[in-house]
């Protein structure tokens, strides 16, 4: 995609009812992954602190003490997965499939971040293109799809709905299940809630800095864990909300890791 079409859904993003235009990367072997493309924006980051399940991690203070969300904004468009790596994808690009739950369209899981990087180098190198993790501040934006809610398709205080946007606890038969069976966000984004928790870029760090941030990378200092989003299959419904995020070690892989992938723009 080139940048003058980049330009237009900057433009298009503001107007009611965008649409994510998604295009596809060819692995080979008949194996495409699609991508929607994002614009850029400005968007509220994390939980304010009276919001139901926020933990003190997805917040920032004010002088007074209270927690209150921060203005991020994302300069430059991107593109997104459009679901999680599949197994198959993961297989045609690394020539191996270290899931436990065995399913070619299921997500690629049982990955660690490192793992996940070699995959984003080695796609790159095929392509062509700057392919990598997702930033948290991307991730969470891409997630929310304009939404200001705790859950990118509304607040649902008592989780009702949830079963229809994201696999977990609740209906996942404590396994992993074939991406885009759920319902999308606003922008046409599957499984942003459970399947598999998603590695990001990020460093993880605490608790957000008190002030607002354009194109964040996470901790500046290089911290012992890296940011992982969205919640799994085995996930609490609390776990799912947009701006839930945790952090675990780079080089450990469980079922419940996963990732999708930004390609950025020309």
């Amino acid at each position: 995609m080139n940048r003058f079409v980049f330009l237009a859904l900057s433009l298009a993003a503001a107007l009611p009812g965008f649409a994510a235009e998604i295009t596809a990367l060819d692995l080979g072997g008949g194996v495409k992954l699609e991508v929607a493309a994002l614009p850029a924006g400005t968007f509220q980051m994390g939980s304010p602190e009276a919001s139901a399940g926020a933990a003190n991690d997805e917040w920032m203070r004010n002088p007074k003490g209270d927690g209150y969300q921060h203005a991020v904004t994302l300069s430059r468009p991107f593109q997104i997965g459009v679901t999680e790596v599949t197994q198959e994808q993961y297989q045609q690009v690394m020539g191996a499939n270290p899931s436990v739950f065995k399913d070619p369209k299921g997500p690629v899981d049982n990955v660690s971040w490192n793992e996940a990087v070699k995959f984003c180098e080695k796609l790159a190198a095929q392509t062509g293109r700057t392919i990598r993790l997702p930033t948290e501040a991307e991730w969470e934006y891409a997630c929310r799809a304009g939404s200001t809610t705790r859950l990118h398709y509304g607040e649902d205080p008592e989780f009702k709905d949830l079963t229809a946007y994201g696999w977990f606890e609740d209906n996942s038969d404590r396994k992993t299940h074939a991406v885009g069976q759920k319902k999308p966000n606003a922008w046409g984004l599957h499984d942003m809630t459970g399947n598999v928790w998603e590695w990001c870029q990020d460093f993880y760090k605490g608790p957000y800095e008190a002030k607002a941030e354009t194109d964040p990378k996470g901790s500046a200092t290089p911290t012992e864990t890296r940011v992982l989003r969205g919640g799994c299959w085995e996930s609490r419904a609390l776990s799912l909300r947009s701006p839930n995020r945790g952090g675990v070690v780079p080089d450990r892989a469980a079922s419940r890791f996963g990732f999708r992938i930004v390609v950025e723009a020309p």
